[in-house]
């Protein structure tokens, strides 16, 4: 509760602030009313699920939290700007008082001292200006989410043993399964990944949000996901049910031996802090899956050293780590030169900007490898934007991910 508090006060301190706003440019109470029904039902709904300890970004939870996040980012967005026009009345208030003070006739014209009214352009434009990210957060509820892109990307490598020379890749992650809602949007999704026909399949993480129960509609969807030379994945932070409250440790311990077997049922090769050898015309990749370590706060179950304990150091090998700030972390100045990390976690936040040449997005300043490919000292590191959500129950401009990734010698 305490935690909920300094969020609360925000939440109302913002709305009462832009409702002057709205009041300066209608007088329309029923547009009022209107303003402040829709801000309380959500905030009542939010509290409750947050003060009942419930999963509230899962679906269709999570569309209160998406439809509040709505509410108030487009606020906080334009408050600068009516800050600004609020110090400016409050300047303009103060040099007409002070020089009513040295005013020959200093009573008469202090009675036309005043604060000057909001002016109606600038709540105008407030309002327009919040308009923008206001649509933008709704469309990447209705369509971003499930608008699946191909990423296709080739990677380079004098070491590659010959037979994979042209050896493709799809990769999956963080798809996040409670949060889904749309059925027929999901398997449009596994569909899109099949029809990239690759020859492995790896899934780098977070398959649920915390609980493995919430795999339970979608097992036969992500069993339809093919690749000839085989489907394997790793944990992510959310897969260990640290983010949901359980009755006890035996109940947490438990949710995650129901998850293990749900990447079995899907026909997932789960690796934990392990290697395998992917074989192809009698010659070998070396493939390293790793339980999630994450900088910070987040677990740190991986280990390294454990995963390669039976991979040669002349082996080409693939690591998957669901956190890519374990590559910066460990990887990179690891003595067994891995050549490929695949990643996830980040999902681009969801949010951001990406165009040909261009791409940005907040999380960049949290994670310095956050989408794409990235290279150091002849290693590379390619981090999936994600196939599913979490929190705010969209996409923004970074749209749901499907990887595709061809090997070549050269």
């Amino acid at each position: 509760m305490n935690r909920l508090i300094p969020l609360i006060t925000i939440w109302l301190l913002v709305d009462i602030y832009f409702f002057q706003a709205v009041k300066t440019v209608t007088s329309n109470r029923y547009l009022w009313g209107a303003f402040w029904l829709y801000d309380g039902i959500l905030a009542f709904v939010a509290v409750y699920y947050m003060l009942s300890g419930k999963l509230i970004f899962n679906s269709p939870k999570g569309i209160f939290l998406g439809l509040a996040l709505i509410s108030l980012i487009p606020k906080l967005i334009v408050t600068p700007l009516l800050l600004l026009e609020d110090v400016g009345r409050m300047i303009h208030f103060s040099i007409n008082w002070v020089g009513s003070l040295f005013h020959s006739s200093s009573s008469h014209a202090q009675e036309h001292v005043y604060f000057a009214s909001r002016k109606k352009f600038i709540s105008q434009l407030a309002i327009g200006i919040a308009a923008i990210p206001f649509a933008g957060l709704l469309y990447g509820m209705v369509k971003g989410k499930y608008d699946y892109r191909v990423h296709r990307i080739k990677l380079k490598f004098k070491d590659l043993p010959d037979a994979f020379n042209g050896f493709t890749i799809t990769q999956l992650s963080d798809i996040h399964s409670g949060s889904f809602d749309s059925k027929a949007d999901v398997e449009n999704g596994i569909t899109l990944a099949n029809q990239q026909k690759s020859d492995l399949l790896l899934f780098t993480g977070d398959l649920v949000n915390s609980k493995a129960s919430e795999m339970d509609e979608w097992i036969g969807t992500f069993s339809k996901l093919t690749a000839p030379f085989g489907k394997y994945s790793v944990l992510g932070n959310h897969d260990y049910g640290d983010y949901a409250a359980w009755y006890s440790e035996a109940d947490k311990i438990y949710n995650l031996k129901q998850l293990k077997n749900v990447h079995q049922q899907i026909g997932f090769r789960l690796m934990l802090n392990e290697s395998l050898k992917i074989e192809k015309d009698g010659q070998y990749i070396t493939l390293i899956g790793l339980e999630n370590w994450g900088k910070g706060r987040f677990q740190k179950y991986g280990d390294l050293s454990k995963a390669t304990s039976d991979v040669g150091d002349e082996d080409f090998k693939i690591l998957m780590s669901h956190d890519p700030s374990h590559w910066e972390a460990e990887t990179l100045d690891f003595p067994k030169h891995i050549h490929l990390t695949l990643a996830g976690h980040t999902h681009g936040m969801q949010f951001g900007v990406e165009i040909p040449g261009f791409k940005w997005s907040p999380v960049k300043y949290i994670y310095p490898q956050w989408a794409g490919i990235y290279t150091k000292k002849n290693k590379y590191i390619y981090v999936n934007r994600g196939f599913g959500f979490i929190g705010y129950p969209g996409r923004v401009g970074i749209l749901p991910e499907i990887t595709v990734i061809t090997l070549e010698k050269g």
